[in-house]
């Protein structure tokens, strides 16, 4: 196996004292994971948060095995990161495409989509210019999967964008996430929980 591609980075976790495997999205070969040798040391830490978009190579002596990445920072979603909604917003997203989706199945219509979207949490002046993006998402996830789903009618109006996610709850539980929905869900739930200080 050897690939290079653009990709966002959906999760990193600690292998070993200073390596990280990194899971990644990228639009032509789908969700692929690597070992980033050095990933939660000083110099990669920045390059090694979800949300990112960065430029993967990674190599395998065979498909069995495990690739080494070596990943370059192309976008950063770090600033934000500070900011309770879009950190909120940034962490589900990226939870839920890293557990939703099967490995190495392309999914060109989600990769730009979910790029596109963290591109809108990371510009958009306040959440109204990106949950609608938000709830698209999951819809379309839902149908890349194959369990339908129907995009909510638009609306600009705060509380009907709410109502409009929180209906999609329990399809993404019982479809998605089936066993594995709890850490998951929690990020989901988190983000709902800000999203409704909005109203207040």
């Amino acid at each position: 196996m050897q690939l290079r591609a653009p990709a966002i980075l959906l999760s990193s976790r600690q292998q070993g004292e200073t390596g990280a495997i990194a899971r990644l999205l990228t639009e032509e070969f789908g969700l692929v994971a690597g070992y980033v040798a050095g990933g939660r040391g000083r110099q990669l830490r920045p390059v090694m948060i979800p949300g990112n978009r960065v430029a993967a190579d990674l190599r395998a002596q065979s498909d069995a095995q495990l690739p080494f990445a070596k990943l370059e920072l192309e976008r950063s979603c770090g600033p934000w990161l500070s900011e309770p909604l879009p950190a909120a917003a940034i962490a589900w997203m990226c939870a839920l495409t890293a557990t939703a989706l099967p490995e190495r199945n392309p999914y060109p219509a989600l990769y730009s989509a979910l790029d596109g979207l963290l591109d809108a949490v990371c510009q958009a002046p306040s959440a109204r210019g990106w949950l609608p993006a938000l709830i698209t998402y999951e819809v379309l996830l839902l149908r890349e999967l194959g369990y339908g789903g129907a995009r909510p009618e638009p609306t600009e109006d705060l509380a009907a964008l709410l109502e409009n996610f929180g209906r999609l709850e329990g399809a993404i539980a019982r479809y998605l996430l089936a066993d594995r929905r709890g850490d998951v869900m929690g990020a989901r739930h988190l983000l709902k929980e800000r999203l409704g200080r909005m109203l207040a």
